[in-house]
């Protein structure tokens, strides 16, 4: 007896209560149901029951009974008591031990254990070993526990961390931040723990945040690219999707426009002046925009399009409710992602709120074509026009592709024609004959020697 106490005695604070009671006293029956769960002998899944009663209404966990009711015994209780508790507080997350409690109970001469588990506040809870996913957080389902869904599991950090999704907990946990620390590094900004904590990546309680899982090389959301030929959609030249840390991506498909941002040149008397398809700041504050102030509640991609003609950003949410599209012109800013835009500021890629719009307006300046901002219900787009695609028409801009092979060569052939439009040869000839026609270009050598520049 002497020796069962000290054992009971070093068990740590997650064994709320430890009683010896005679069964008989209760003169109660036992059998399986919702709250109840019978076990005969003691096993390490029996983490997965306390897991699903914490996540559900609670319930009590009795070791030692069959499951008919029949009471066996547990050989050794003391010892599976101190298991049990250890597997409460080690393998468990969040802290479930302030709603166990462990109880050693006797029924003539057998001793068997009781397990009482209420319903946890800080649902969902979730085995440590296997984070926050169907394979790690259980609920109760009549007799059985069973994997929670993901769309369950999401229910219920909203309904325990709010309506925030930056500060809610990420569904994985296992997060790395090598693009983060290189930029954090590069800036000379410290990247500590308790500098995550600070911007948000890390719960106070030491679990990654949504926050944390957007700007980790683990990030679920990504951007979609896509090159089309002409103005419409019925043509792909070209297509990418951009993955990893928000940083990652930033860069990424930056350098992806940059590269397809045609320059054309202009003299005056012996001075040169390249400018672009797209003005630089523009394309970099429309960036920004579509990925610091996107709702990442949403699962889809964000997209990018590129016409002939115009460079379109479609980002999922729409203006935070409440911002009217009229105030966010006049300079108006309510950040969906607080945490996420105070980032890009230390960072010194955004300067202040409100600023992006008028940034890019600022851009096209005298410019006969300006970009368009349109807010939907739960989108955004703005696009942004192709300066040097206002002198075609709207059915002359198909050949704008071509027209853009003279920035970097006097002569095209018609195999240059094939390679930018992706087609085959009757299709280049065609295309080539109808800008000969439109006197777009003019004809130069004949057979093979057949070369084509600009009028």
């Amino acid at each position: 007896m002497a020796e069962r106490k000290g054992i009971l005695h070093s068990i740590t604070c997650c064994v709320r209560m430890v009683i010896e009671r005679d069964r008989k006293s209760d003169n109660m029956e036992l059998y399986e149901s919702e709250i109840i769960e019978l076990k005969e002998i003691y096993t390490t899944d029996l983490k997965k029951e306390i897991v699903s009663f914490a996540n559900t209404n609670g319930g009590t966990i009795y070791i030692g009974v069959q499951d008919n009711g029949t009471i066996v015994g547990v050989d050794h209780a003391d010892f599976v008591i101190q298991q049990i508790a250890n597997s409460i507080r080690d393998s468990i997350r969040p802290d479930i031990s302030m709603f166990t409690s462990i109880e050693l109970l006797k029924d003539e001469n057998k001793s068997y254990i009781k397990v009482t588990v209420d319903s946890g506040t800080k649902k969902p809870y979730y085995l440590s070993d296997k984070g926050l996913k169907p394979t790690g957080v259980y609920v109760r389902s009549g007799t059985t526990s069973a994997p929670a869904s993901e769309d369950a599991i999401r229910m219920m950090i909203k309904m325990t961390d709010g309506d925030s999704f930056e500060t809610n907990r990420s569904l994985i946990q296992e997060l790395t931040f090598n693009s983060l620390s290189k930029e954090m590094e590069r800036r000379k900004l410290e990247f500590t723990g308790v500098q995550m904590k600070n911007l948000g990546i890390l719960s106070p309680d030491g679990i990654f945040t949504n926050m944390g899982l957007l700007v980790s090389d683990q990030c679920r959301h990504s951007i979609k690219f896509a090159v089309f030929q002409g103005t419409d959609k019925l043509v792909f030249k070209d297509r990418k999707e951009f993955t990893g840390s928000l940083f990652e991506q930033l860069a990424e498909v930056y350098k992806t426009i940059d590269f397809y941002n045609g320059t054309m040149a202009s003299f005056h008397d012996l001075l040169r002046t390249d400018e672009r398809d797209y003005p630089e700041d523009a394309v970099r504050e429309a960036l920004l925009n579509a990925i610091v102030h996107r709702d990442y509640s949403f699962s889809g991609s964000t997209f990018i399009n590129l016409y002939s003609d115009r460079l379109e950003f479609i980002s999922l949410g729409g203006l935070v409710p409440g911002l009217s599209l009229e105030a966010a012109m006049l300079g108006a800013s309510q950040s969906r992602n607080e945490k996420l835009a105070n980032l890009f500021y230390r960072m010194k890629l955004i300067e202040a709120y409100g600023t992006g719009i008028s940034k890019i307006i600022s851009c096209y300046k005298g410019k006969s074509e300006q970009p368009v901002f349109e807010s939907v219900e739960g989108a955004f787009q703005v696009i942004l026009p192709n300066v040097h695609a206002r002198n075609l028409s709207m059915e002359d801009a198909k050949y704008l592709p071509i027209l853009q092979l003279f920035e970097y060569k006097k002569e095209i052939t018609r195999s240059d024609v094939e390679t930018v439009l992706g087609s085959g040869t009757t299709h280049a000839i065609n295309i080539v004959k109808e800008m000969l026609d439109k006197s777009l270009i003019e004809k130069v050598g004949n057979g093979r020697l057949t070369r084509y520049v600009r009028k």
